[in-house]
Order: structure tokens, then C-alpha cells, then sequence
């Protein structure tokens, strides 16, 4: 398949490009620069709590508060271009501040779950290295433990509700500590994040630095960000994203998205920040556009989202299926849904038919679907305005190649199913110290997704199958091979095999087949040890006792036969 070759191009409106040259900036350092002179004193980010409390930072703000950060992190700390910077924390208004900061000083960010288990950090810290790492305060107890043989010299501390007023401030903290008792004792020596924003504002002042120069020497195809994945293997592997990644994809997203106006939109994110689908679109894009990002630190239950539809005129969202799908189950929200909401996107996990209807009839407006992965930046494809097409992931953002292939690698017939294959600037440059596992996806300059897909003569794209074993919950990638090692652990366990089985609330859930070597093994015992080594979207929600597992010949656990089997019981149910 050639440029030439494509199809879907006349499903573009008049107005978009086919080819992206070149991104209109050479570093993320230079977009956030940029596009603060434009929009200065607006309101960039707010943080809207539960309760309605909430703060805003204007771009101007952000830019000079990361600003701040980027200095601390150069002259303070003592880090050079390229180091890396772990990055965990929900959404919240220091997200942005630190985020910007550590792309302007030429770091390289790592995002890493909040929710994460001490276990579980410390395997990616180990990976990555980080020299610095900036935390929300209800995580940091889990220091200690996940830094411990590889220490991160670095260690910086923030709450959810920094930068809010003082009032809500000081209220929250109160509830946390006394209330919930959500904030434990920081074994660890550390900084607080106002604290170092003030000691790169001082260093700023007194060596006339200028943070544009972190920035300048960076190239366009220097990494940006390790951005955490399983792939197929479920062995984590940082996709290296480079800054003309990142900025490529959001251009080529945004250039399909019909009907926003720079500097108008108030946009909802609801989905974590540190997911790729929520930093690419959410984070860039929509500070991009110049739009007032309203950001919602947690969205379970969904009513925490209830104060900030009635509080702001929300006009643009993205989600995943679990969350369409519960909002409109929410009596709030069918009651009120938003008045001035003019699109959702859809992105994470397959946007299912029956909720992409309901949502269209609650709100009056459509969810458009779209594709793609941690290694692509992540957008592959996209339903376009207007012309989006029931059960398809529509089809290819400009710039953007993709195929179906069969397992030789050849490129199937038009409207036959294949693995599909991807080429385009959003593809990442590899993964960060794996040359083999790069390799493993990587053919002739076309990264292969594993999963299988079919195109239609027009260009549009359907999923059919995943080659991979990989399960979805809400979104939120979970690989059988780890949550197994966890089982494997428990000594009341003989074996364990894990698969992805349909659920109404979270699109997949988390299985667990369990042969006992302890008779008075339980769920609930399986479930506790699991809770106390995983992140909880990765803690089997059924288990299910056998007294042995399907195997091949040479004794391998057979996945495919278990989930032929449930699959047989879901439809005969």
C-alpha cells in the first residue's frame, strides 16, 4: 500500500490534509510556549472536585509554574537532557505544571499509574531508571518499598488539590488526614512541589536563566516519553514516544475532528492523564485548541462527575466505553444531560453499538469512535464527524498507512480479516532497551498491532479478533501472564490460568481458572492476595474451581479452549 493508495481520503472533509508534512512545532517545550502566548490569562486547567470545590490555573500560569519546574529540575536537582522523570499522579492541576516542566527541561517523562502497587513500581522504576519522581501524596507511602535496590535520588511530593484555593485546599487536607486517613507518613526524604516550583523561581532569578534553551537542543525525534505497556507478552516495555510522536498524532487527530474553534471549547477529562488516549488528546489536544480542561481527579462513583456538568458548559469530552455506558445509566445525568456538548471520542476499548445509540439518544450527540495504541501515539484511525459508521473504528488519520496482513505478512484481500499493520509518524521509535522485542513488531517498517481487523473497499476498518491475550477492563490493558505470576505465588494454588470474559459494566473482566492444592482456598482468599500485588482492575472478578486446566501436548495451559468454552455459555445463555 502506497500514499496514493488510500481509499478512505474521501471520507476527509474539505478542509483536512491528507499528508502532514512536518508538525507545527519541533518540541512538546515549544507547542506549550506557543500556544501560552496565544491564550495567556484564559483559563487553561481546572481541577472540579466531587463537591463542586475546584481552582483554575490560566495558561500563563502553567507556563510559568512549569517554567519553574523546569529550572528546579536542570539547576536544583542536577539532571541533564535525556534523564528520566517518573511521573504518578491522578488528574490534577500539578499534573500539567509538572508534565510541562519536565518536557521543557529536556527530560524525558515517564507516566506511571497512581493506583500502582509497590510491586508493580518498583518493576517499572527498575526498568526505566528515573532520576526524579513526582507523586501525589496518598501514594507515597509505597516509596520505601518500590525504590528499594534502585533508589530514585529525586523524590517530589504534591496533593490533589494543590493550587487550589486556600480554603478548599486547607479543607481537603483536613479530610484526608483525619477523615479518610488517606495520607500516611513519607518514609522517604523528599520536596514538596510548591517548594521546588519557589527554588527554580529563585535560580531562574539569579543565573538569568532561559528555559528555552533546555528545550533547543533537543531534537524533534528525541523521546519525549516512556509511555508503559505490556504488549503481547505482558513483560512491561516503555514505548519510546518521541516529540514529533506526540505532536504529529494530536495534529492528525485534531485534523479530523470537524466543528471545535480554538480558544471556545470547555472540555471534560474524565480518563487519567497518564493513559496515553488522555495525554495525547486530552493533555495536548486540548491545550492545543486553547480550551478550558476541566479535570476530574476520580470518576468513580459517577456522580463525581455531576458538580462539573452543572458547574461548567461542557462542549467536548472523551471517554471509554464503561463510562458512556454508565452515565447514561446515571438517573442525574438523563435528567440534565449536557446542553452545549457537541461531540464525545471514544477511544481505549471497543465502543459498543447498544451504549454508542443510548448515548446519542440521552445527549443528542454523537461518540466518535477511534483506534489505536500505546505505540502509536496512540491514534491509528477515527470515525469522522458526521460520517462515523456503526461497529467501525473508522478509518485512517492523515499521514497514516495501514493494512490487513496474513501470517506470511502479506496483505490480504480487500474486506478478508489479517493482523493489522500500521505505518505513519506516530509510531513509536522502539522500546526502551528491548532491541529484540522491537524487532518482534516491528516488519519492514510496519508496526504490527496483533489485532485483527478488516478493511472494507471504501477504507473504513472493523475489529474482528485480537491475536493477542490481552484483556481490556474499562480501558485499562491486563495481561494474563502477570496476573497468573501472582497466583502462582499463593501456596494454596496448584494452577492458574486467567482470560478476558464479556461484562456488561467494564467491556471485559478478569477471570481466573484455579486448580487447588489447599481444599479451603477461597475467592475471597484469592482475591485478597491479589488486591495485596495488584493494581485492582487486574484482580480476577470471577474465579472459577477445576479440578484440572486443558493443556497442549507438551503441557502448556490452553487460553483459546477456556475461552471458547465461556464464549459457548455466553451465547447459549
Amino acid at each position: 500500500m502506497t500514499l496514493e493508495d488510500r481509499p478512505w481520503t474521501a471520507f476527509y472533509g474539505p478542509d483536512v490534509r491528507p499528508e502532514i508534512e512536518t508538525a507545527s512545532y519541533r518540541t512538546i517545550g515549544d507547542l506549550i510556549r506557543s500556544v501560552a502566548d496565544t491564550f495567556g490569562s484564559a483559563p487553561a486547567f481546572t481541577t472540579c472536585l466531587p463537591n463542586g470545590m475546584n481552582g483554575t490555573l490560566s495558561f500563563d500560569q502553567v507556563n510559568e509554574m512549569s517554567d519553574a519546574f523546569a529550572v528546579y529540575l536542570r539547576e536544583v536537582a542536577g539532571l541533564t537532557q535525556g534523564d528520566r522523570v517518573a511521573l504518578q499522579m491522578p488528574n490534577c492541576l500539578s499534573f500539567p505544571v509538572a508534565a510541562f516542566g519536565i518536557l521543557k527541561a529536556g527530560c524525558v517523562l515517564v507516566n506511571v499509574n497512581p493506583l500502582y502497587t509497590a510491586d508493580e513500581m518498583a518493576k517499572q522504576f527498575s526498568d526505566a531508571e528515573p532520576h526524579a519522581l513526582v507523586i501525589v501524596d496518598m501514594f507515597a507511602d509505597k516509596i520505601p518499598e518500590a525504590t528499594r535496590g534502585h533508589p530514585i535520588p529525586n523524590i517530589i511530593v504534591t496533593r490533589v488539590a494543590e493550587f487550589l484555593p486556600v480554603l478548599p485546599r486547607g479543607i481537603v487536607g483536613l479530610v484526608q488526614k483525619y477523615w479518610d486517613k488517606s495520607i500516611k507518613p513519607i518514609g522517604v526524604a523528599h520536596i514538596r512541589l510548591p517548594d521546588a516550583l519557589e527554588a527554580g523561581r529563585a535560580k531562574k532569578a539569579s543565573r538569568k536563566v532561559e528555559v528555552d534553551a533546555y528545550h533547543q537542543s533537543v531534537e524533534p525525534d528525541d523521546v519525549a516519553c516512556l509511555q508503559y505497556t505490556g504488549g503481547t507478552t505482558g513483560v512491561a516495555k516503555g514505548a519510546m514516544l518521541t516529540h514529533a510522536n506526540l505532536i504529529l498524532n494530536m495534529e492528525q487527530t485534531m485534523e479530523l475532528i470537524a466543528g471545535v474553534k480554538k480558544g471556545e471549547e470547555v472540555a471534560l477529562t474524565a480518563l487519567p492523564m497518564y493513559h496515553i488516549f488522555a495525554f495525547t488528546v486530552n493533555l495536548l489536544g486540548f491545550y492545543w485548541l486553547g480550551a478550558r480542561n476541566i479535570l476530574i481527579p476520580n470518576p468513580r462513583p459517577l456522580s463525581n462527575l455531576k458538580r462539573a456538568f452543572e458547574n461548567y458548559k461542557i462542549t467536548w469530552m472523551s471517554g471509554v466505553n464503561t463510562l458512556f455506558n454508565g452515565l447514561c445509566n446515571e438517573i442525574w445525568f438523563n435528567d440534565s444531560p449536557p446542553k452545549h456538548l457537541k461531540f464525545a471520542s471514544a477511544g481505549g476499548m471497543a465502543l459498543q453499538a447498544a451504549v454508542a445509540e443510548k448515548w446519542e439518544t440521552v445527549t443528542g450527540k454523537p461518540v466518535l469512535q477511534g483506534y489505536g495504541l500505546t505505540e502509536t501515539s496512540p491514534v491509528l484511525t477515527f470515525n469522522p464527524l458526521g460520517k462515523t459508521r456503526d461497529g467501525s473504528i473508522g478509518v485512517p488519520v492523515p499521514s497514516t498507512l495501514v493494512t490487513c496482513l496474513d501470517d506470511d505478512g502479506t496483505p490480504v484481500q480487500i474486506g478478508q480479516s489479517g493482523e493489522i499493520a500500521a505505518k505513519g509518524p506516530q509510531i513509536m521509535a522502539g522500546y526502551w532497551n528491548k532491541p529484540e522485542e522491537t524487532a518482534n513488531v516491528m516488519k519492514d517498517g510496519w508496526f504490527l498491532t496483533g489485532d485483527i481487523g478488516v478493511m472494507d473497499p471504501d477504507g473504513y476498518f472493523r475489529i474482528v479478533d485480537r491475536k493477542k491475550d490481552m484483556v481490556v477492563v474499562s480501558g485499562f490493558n491486563v495481561y494474563p501472564n502477570e496476573v497468573e505470576d501472582c497466583l502462582a505465588t499463593h501456596p494454596g494454588i496448584l494452577e492458574a490460568a486467567v482470560i478476558g470474559v464479556p461484562d456488561d459494566a467494564t467491556g471485559e473482566a478478569v477471570k481466573a481458572f484455579i486448580v487447588k492444592r489447599d481444599e479451603s482456598l477461597t475467592e475471597q482468599d484469592i482475591r485478597a492476595h491479589c488486591k495485596a500485588h495488584l493494581t485492582a482492575y487486574k484482580v480476577p472478578k470471577r474465579v472459577e474451581f477445576r479440578d484440572d486446566l486443558p493443556k497442549s501436548n507438551v503441557g502448556k495451559i490452553l487460553r483459546k479452549d477456556l475461552r471458547a468454552e465461556e464464549l459457548a455459555q455466553v451465547a447459549a445463555e
